[in-house]
């Protein structure tokens, strides 16, 4: 007999009920250990969070809007009660579980099969006409609770504090395996519902890496200036060592210098000879990047050795190979179709900082003093392979000599990187990286292992705020999830003569209690209420930081800063003291990233 969907919403509902990390694996393991191996690994995929593996390219594409309509037409829920619902509890299917409990509803008959099998036809069916009778055919099958747990499945998002780490923890609990070897069988093949039968069988030893699903990505911590960047790594070592930071700096010529780019870190995985030509391009968040950048699966397509390597999607000028700045990848991002157009005027490449894998080995635990060589042999070996043509008619950005379109230029590209020595070198480092247009540096230690998904003191991100705005909110939006009831996303604006020009929106950097007092003060100080967004009277300011300025036409200003965060609230300050669109321009001109404009 299959096994009821319904008792596996009831799970999910007790699993986060709990905060007690050992309870949520107990309860999943126990339910686990009571269903038939196929039930099993669905239900551990499902825990996870995602209806398909990471192997699985499939996608349901059904987003919020389309969803939304389906919970609209089965309860009958206007705009306004969708609205109301969603408010209350910051989650749509928790509104669709409030909503449908005022109905008279099916008693419970699906199953986790019949839920798989559905997602595999929502995968198939090209568009939201085509989707949107089956999305209707689960969800008027569906207890309120079971509609819960649906949608939040299909939007990502499950929301009962479970990770992928807490699910291997239960596989290994219910069939009594080493919780490592999930893990790393996990790893490797990128399929649970895989690891659920290895487990059960007892054969996690046997698992094999298999390209084209993404591994995690090993992050940075980030330093604010050099002496915090030398005082962290000296600790670091330290700790590797069991000793105490030595006197001096002894310890710097066991690091290496690299820019820190300002583009897109992805993750390429290519030369498989069982699937010739295949080319994987995956975003940190796992995400797949080959429709935005066709010229990389190219270039790749021909590789004739399996790898994996690390690195970052950069706009780049041929002619003084240097990396142009993030607004030049902007047009690609999220796009299903790029055009020859858009590929003449912004040349693309993959700068390679690390390997993974490499010719059927997994590399992750060797040093990066280790890795470093493999991947310099490697591009040294096949680099020619990702060397092409570049188009006539270039860039409109920068001139190439006729002489360098015609020979091309290399796609691969291998990130510099230098031994560090001095603290003062660092510090020489980073004002030269900056001068190159790149975001600052990056600090490695030589002997540390890739820990995928992990952020430690071994690698170091030296990244000076460009500056901070003194501004002023104009409009306010209610947030998401447990933020959901309160006003905590802040468009914000500068003085331009008279007026107010807005160039950006936060919703980081603030306390919930300053939230929640912000609130109550947003409420009593609004202009006009739109429902989710109001606009209210300029009479708060706050101080922002951000990375850099771009030009915009999203904001009336004509820029918009990146990555925006709020330091603090100056309720010391008058508004007639916030800062000008003027400062945002000189700021904005001073950027040695700038991007370089047309006439």
């Amino acid at each position: 007999m299959l096994a009821p969907f319904f008792q596996f919403a009831q799970l999910c509902d007790r699993v986060a009920s709990t905060t007690k990390k050992l309870e949520k694996r107990d309860l999943i393991s126990d339910y686990l250990r009571g269903l038939s191996l196929e039930d099993a690994a669905r239900a551990a995929l499902y825990l996870a969070g995602t209806p398909f593996t990471e192997t699985d390219r499939r996608a349901l594409n059904t987003g919020g809007a389309l969803l939304s309509r389906a919970v609209a037409e089965v309860t009958g829920a206007d705009r306004a009660a969708m609205h109301a619902a969603y408010r209350r509890h910051g989650d749509l299917g928790a509104a669709a579980e409030d909503l449908l409990a005022k109905h008279k509803t099916v008693p419970p008959a699906l199953t986790l099969g019949e839920l798989e099998s559905t997602f595999e036809a929502i995968a198939a069916a090209r568009g939201p006409a085509a989707k949107l009778p089956l999305v209707l055919h689960l969800l008027r099958r569906a207890q309120p609770m079971e509609a819960k747990f649906i949608l939040k499945l299909m939007l990502g998002d499950m929301r009962i504090g479970v990770k992928q780490s807490l699910v291997e923890d239960a596989i290994a609990a219910a069939w009594h395996a080493a919780a490592g070897a999930v893990r790393h069988a996990a790893m490797l093949t990128g399929s649970l519902p895989e690891v659920v039968a290895m487990a059960a069988s007892g054969t996690l030893a046997q698992a094999r890496m298999r390209l084209f699903h993404p591994l995690g990505v090993m992050l940075a911590s980030p330093v604010a200036s050099v002496e915090e960047a030398i005082k962290r790594f000296a600790e670091e070592i330290a700790a590797e060592e069991h000793a105490q930071p030595a006197p001096g700096q002894p310890f710097l010529a066991r690091a290496l210098i690299e820019d820190k780019y300002d583009g897109i870190r992805a993750q390429l995985h290519c030369g498989d000879q069982s699937q010739p030509g295949h080319v994987g391009l995956f975003s940190r968040s796992r995400e797949d990047l080959s429709e935005a950048f066709p010229e990389l699966i190219h270039a790749f397509a021909a590789m004739p050795e399996p790898a994996i390597l690390d690195g970052e999607i950069l706009a780049w000028n041929p002619t003084n190979a240097r990396a142009l700045p993030f607004t030049a990848l902007q047009q690609r991002i999220g796009r299903k179709h790029v055009t020859p157009e858009m590929q003449r005027t912004v040349p693309i490449v993959f700068m390679a900082f690390d390997v993974l894998y490499l010719a059927g080995d997994l590399l992750l635990d060797l040093p990066l003093a280790q890795r470093r060589q493999r991947l310099e042999a490697f591009i040294a070996q096949h680099g020619a392979v990702a060397h092409t043509s570049a188009s006539q008619g270039q860039s409109i950005l920068f001139r190439e000599p006729e002489s360098e379109q015609r020979d091309g230029f290399p796609r691969l590209v291998l990130a510099p990187a230098t031994r560090l020595r001095t603290a003062d070198q660092l510090d020489r480092a980073y004002d030269e990286a900056r001068a190159r247009g790149n975001e600052g540096v990056m600090l490695k230690a030589l002997a540390s292992t890739y820990q995928p998904g992990r952020r430690g003191l071994a690698w170091l991100k030296l990244k000076r705020e460009l500056a901070t705005l003194d501004v002023v909110v104009t409009g306010v939006e209610f947030g998401h999830g447990k933020r959901a009831g309160v006003l905590s996303d802040y468009t914000f604006a500068v003085r331009d003569g008279d007026e107010l020009k807005n160039v950006g929106k936060a919703y980081s950097g603030l306390t919930d209690a300053q939230i929640l007092e912000l609130t109550g003060f947003f409420q009593q100080h609004t202009i006009e209420d739109f429902g989710g967004f109001r606009t209210v009277e300029p009479l708060k300011v706050l101080e922002v930081a951000f990375n850099n300025v771009m030009r915009s036409d999203r904001h009336n200003s004509g820029f918009a800063l990146r990555f925006p965060r709020i330091l603090r609230i100056r309720d010391d300050k008058p508004i007639k003291e916030i800062d000008t669109l003027a400062r945002v321009e000189e700021i904005y001109n001073a950027q040695p990233d700038r991007p370089v404009e047309n006439p």
